[in-house]
C-alpha cells in the first residue's frame, strides 16, 4: 500500500477554516434560502450544512440516527452510503435549522479538539479512508475536499462567489491531482505516449503533468511538447471532477490535440 503522509497541523487549520467558512455563511441564510433546493439532488441548502458534519459525528463515536422513512426509495440515493446520509438528513430536518446550527459548532469543535490532540504518528497511522486503505491523514485531507466541495455546492446554489481560503482549497486539491493519472489514462484512455498537461487558475494556480507510458503518472515536466494543455479555472476544475450540475467543461481552454482533450475534460469526474 501506498501512504499518503499528510501533515496533522495545515489539515487541522483546512478542517477549521473551511467549517468555520460553511457555518459563517450558514448562519446569514434566510429561512427560504435554507429550506430551499441545493444543486444536489434531492437536497435543501440546510441539508448540504447538516451533511458536512455528520462524518464528524460518525468519527466521534454518534451511532446513524433510526428513521421509518425508506431512504433507500429515494431516487437520488443508490448505495449503503447514501441511505445512511440520508438517515442522518431525515434526523436533521426533523429538528429544524437552530439544532443544526448548535450541533454544527459542538461537532465541528469536538472535533478540532480530538485532532488537536493527536500526535503526527497519528496522523501516519494505517486507517480505513472512502478511497481505500491508507493513513488517518489521508482521510482527513479527503474531509478537506468533501468539506470544500460542500462550501462550493453551497456558495453555486446561493449565487456567490467561490470560497476564498487558498490554504484549504490547495489542500483539496491535492486529493484531487491524486486522481488524475486515473482519469486521463484510464477514464479518458489516453494513448500510450500521450502527454497530458492540466493548468489550473485562480485561488490555487497549479500545473500538473501527466505521461502515459503503459499506466498513467505524475511527472515534474515533460521532455517533449505536450500533447493537449487544458486551461481551466480552480472552481470549474473542482465542478467536473465532482461532477457537479454546474460543471460546464466548455469553458476550460484546450490546446493542442482537441479531441483528446475534450475526452480528459468528460472524464475528470470521480468518486470515492
Amino acid at each position: 500500500m501506498t501512504r499518503t503522509i499528510v501533515p496533522k497541523e495545515p489539515a487541522i487549520a483546512a478542517l477549521a477554516s473551511v467549517w468555520g467558512s460553511i457555518r459563517a455563511l450558514a448562519g446569514e441564510l434566510t429561512a427560504e434560502q435554507w429550506d430551499g433546493p441545493s444543486i444536489l439532488p434531492g437536497w435543501s441548502v440546510g441539508d448540504v450544512v447538516a451533511h458536512v458534519m455528520t462524518t464528524e459525528l460518525l468519527l466521534l463515536g454518534d451511532p446513524v440516527p433510526e428513521t421509518d422513512v425508506d431512504v433507500e426509495s429515494f431516487e437520488h440515493v443508490h448505495n449503503e452510503i447514501g441511505a445512511m446520509n440520508e438517515r442522518w438528513l431525515e434526523h436533521y430536518r426533523a429538528r429544524g435549522r437552530v439544532a443544526v446550527l448548535a450541533d454544527f459548532d459542538d461537532t465541528t469543535s469536538r472535533r478540532i479538539k480530538a485532532l488537536q490532540a493527536m500526535t503526527q504518528d497519528d496522523f501516519d497511522a494505517d486507517s480505513f479512508t472512502p478511497a481505500g486503505p491508507d493513513t488517518y491523514g489521508r482521510f482527513m485531507r479527503i474531509r478537506v475536499f468533501d468539506s470544500w466541495m460542500h462550501e462550493l455546492d453551497l456558495r453555486d446554489t446561493l449565487g456567490l462567489a467561490p470560497p476564498a481560503d487558498a490554504a484549504s482549497a490547495a489542500l483539496a486539491f491535492d486529493e484531487i491531482y491524486r486522481a488524475l493519472p486515473f482519469l486521463v489514462g484510464k477514464k479518458a484512455g489516453a494513448p500510450k505516449g500521450s502527454r497530458v498537461r492540466i493548468v489550473v487558475t485562480g485561488l490555487v494556480e497549479s500545473t500538473v503533468n501527466v505521461a502515459v507510458d503503459g499506466r498513467a503518472s505524475i511527472v515534474s515536466d515533460f521532455d517533449v511538447e505536450p500533447t493537449v494543455t487544458v486551461t481551466v479555472n480552480y472552481a470549474d476544475f473542482a465542478r467536473l471532477t465532482a461532477g457537479r450540475a454546474t460543471a460546464d467543461p466548455t469553458v476550460a481552454v484546450v490546446a493542442g490535440d482537441r479531441a483528446l482533450g475534450e475526452d480528459v475534460l468528460g472524464n475528470l469526474t470521480f468518486a470515492m
